[in-house]
């Protein structure tokens, strides 16, 4: 591939300059000029930087690259041409050989790095589906599971009951869930049925969450639902609360992709449990994998409908199988009948697997923030179902309930239709000295948009906010510090101690002299206070990206969707951004590109589901 050609695929957004260095370096290693071999590996560095574990060949063998803006350029060559040229290089390899790239017998081309975490984790999962169950006490679970799961009026399977058989019965089980469907109130029984199972004896529990926010969600949602639980005093206070973020349980180390616990130094935990399973990446989830004892549980908890994860990967997704609905074994339904008397039948469809992971994987149906009358509800399933038309709808015909739909502004008059809602929401803004009171109500709303350039990405809107605040006197935003900015952590920092998708504000300080400081929310009613220029990276984030928006909720969301098709824009996008809400979502978009997103799934190339569910 001559220089020419390389400098269009980059000039045309194609390729990053860092896909062409690696490229030539694979090229340099095998040799000399390959043209094959240039293309195949500047486009395995390609699709990482996309969310792809692999490149599956097939996917572009024998068709052109298009460019951002959709015309042709580069063909690729025929795939079993294309194979057979990079197969004669030393650079490329079979599973199981150390070569930079690995091409599995399903045509996937990985950097070895990626095909080692993911042989790794399924690898370790499959042990764990597929190895001995833990010792269980029936009698007892029976008792427990009588008394932590009273019988429901309305007939239907208790989902929840079933999740946690499931997760007593083996060493490994996802719990996927939308929004208040009760995963943390269903992984609290879980706990309090682990501990009667050891009569409260000594059980190492830890519990973990991808970033800073979701780990601090996590420890107020146990410790609210600890509450209520209806078990004896000492499995209550045996149940723990404290949650960290995963980086903080592995242990980093400064400046290397490794962490302080891995398969030669375990961590000391006989039950892991992670939440929002769906941010977790796969180098990361393989990581945690490897840094737990082979006799150790591992729960999963999330949305496998939500966003994958930012990096390469949809790890639970992959796990769950997502897009197909699976029957449970006949050996698990008898083990469910024999201690819950629930009788469900074997489900599934045709062609369904018989894959053990099958009996691991509960999705809980029922919603108890969203009911069968809630907009939100019915938008977000028949987001899922694809079906745009009737989302769109349902939003149209909502009467403003809790959801509703309006055109995308021309963006000439996109601040001033913007102008009426930013002054309603921060009408009182921030109206108090008070950190705390402050924090709180930016937790009632947020602009929640696709993309982060263009006139409805981020860094418009977020200058569009400030823009209207100061003109109503709210905030004084000519200066990059100024009381009542609200700034978002987007780099963990384990020295001071704030984490990726942490939220403070900008706050005069009495104690020091009315300084500026940033405020935290720190463990339980504490406050962290900084010196603005002490934060590791941030951005003002009175509106943020769906993607960083997981692992929040708001009371309020407005979603902005672009004038125009993005690939970003997806099913698992849209349904993200809807379900954030807690009470009232309002969408503004252009129905054609509402209706491409809701038409696009997130695919990203992996082997995982396959090691999984065909192993």
């Amino acid at each position: 591939m001559n220089h020419e050609a390389i400098n269009s695929l980059v000039e045309k957004g194609i390729l990053s300059d860092l896909d062409v260095y690696f490229a030539d370096f694979m090229t340099g290693l095998a040799g000399g000029d390959n043209p094959e071999l240039f293309l195949a590996a500047a486009l395995v560095s390609n699709f990482r930087g996309k969310g792809h574990v692999c490149l599956e060949i097939p996917s572009v063998a024998g068709r052109s690259l298009p460019d951002e803006n959709g015309q042709e350029t580069v063909v690729c060559p025929e795939a079993d041409v294309w194979q057979k040229k990079i197969m004669r290089t030393p650079v490329v390899g079979r599973p199981g050989e150390r070569c930079p790239l690995i091409l599995d017998d399903r045509s996937r081309l990985y950097l070895y790095r990626y095909w080692q975490y993911q042989e790794t984790l399924a690898r370790l999962l499959n042990n764990r589906i597929r190895g001995g169950r833990p010792d269980i006490d029936r009698e007892i679970l029976k008792q427990g599971l009588t008394r932590l799961f009273p019988a429901v009026a309305s007939g239907e399977p208790d989902w929840q009951k079933v999740a946690a058989c499931a997760a007593l019965f083996h060493r490994f089980c996802v719990i996927s869930g939308g929004p208040g469907t009760g995963k943390t109130t269903t992984i609290a029984k879980i706990i309090a049925l682990i501990l009667q199972q050891e009569k409260a004896g000594e059980v190492r529990i830890a519990l973990a969450a991808p970033t800073g926010k979701a780990a601090s969600r996590l420890q107020a949602s146990m410790k609210n639902a600890k509450k209520s639980l209806d078990c004896p005093d000492d499995i209550r206070e045996a149940i723990p609360v404290e949650a960290a973020t995963i980086h903080r349980l592995l242990g980093t180390i400064p400046d290397s992709p490794y962490f302080f616990h891995n398969p030669g130094r375990p961590l000391r935990v006989d039950v892991m449990i992670v939440d929002e399973a769906s941010m977790v990446d796969m180098a990361l989830m393989s990581k945690l994998v490897q840094a737990l004892p082979a006799e150790a549980r591992l729960i999963l908890l999330g949305d496998r409908d939500q966003l994958s994860s930012v990096e390469a990967g949809a790890v639970l997704g992959d796990i769950c199988d997502s897009g197909h609905a699976h029957g449970f074994s006949a050996g698990f339904l008898e083990d469910l009948y024999t201690v819950t008397g629930l009788k469900l039948e074997p489900g599934g469809q045709e062609g369904d697997s018989s894959a053990p992971v099958r009996d691991c994987v509960i999705q809980l149906q029922r919603s108890y923030r969203f009911g069968d009358d809630s907009g939100i509800g019915a938008v977000s399933r028949a987001v899922n179902a694809g079906d745009s038309e009737k989302a769109v709808s349902l939003m149209k015909h909502s009467s403003g309930r809790d959801i509703t739909w309006r055109r995308l502004p021309r963006r000439e008059h996109l601040a001033r239709d913007l102008r009426q809602i930013i002054l309603r929401e921060f009408d009182e803004y921030p109206g108090t000295e008070d950190p705390r009171e402050v924090l709180q109500k930016l937790e009632r709303f947020r602009i929640l948009c696709a993309v982060r350039e263009g006139p409805c990405g981020v860094s418009a809107l977020n200058l569009m906010v400030e823009r209207i605040l100061r003109d109503a006197g709210k905030v004084d935003s000519g200066k990059t510090w100024y009381a009542g900015r609200p700034v978002l952590i987007t780099r963990n920092d384990y020295t001071l101690g704030v984490f990726n998708g942490d939220v403070g504000v900008v706050l005069e300080d009495p104690e020091v002299g009315h300084d500026l400081r940033v405020f935290f929310q720190g463990a339980g009613d504490s406050l962290k206070s900084l010196h603005p220029l002490r934060l590791p990276e941030h951005e003002t984030v009175f509106a943020m990206t769906v993607h960083k928006s997981q692992g929040s909720e708001f009371d309020r969301v407005l979603m902005i969707l672009p004038d125009r098709d993005y690939p970003v824009l997806t099913r698992e996008l849209i349904y993200t951004g809807v379900t954030r809400a807690r009470k009232h979502v309002e969408i503004w978009a252009v129905e054609d590109v509402f209706q491409s997103a809701v038409a696009r799934r997130t695919q990203r190339a992996s082997g995982l589901r396959d090691a999984l569910w065909e192993a």
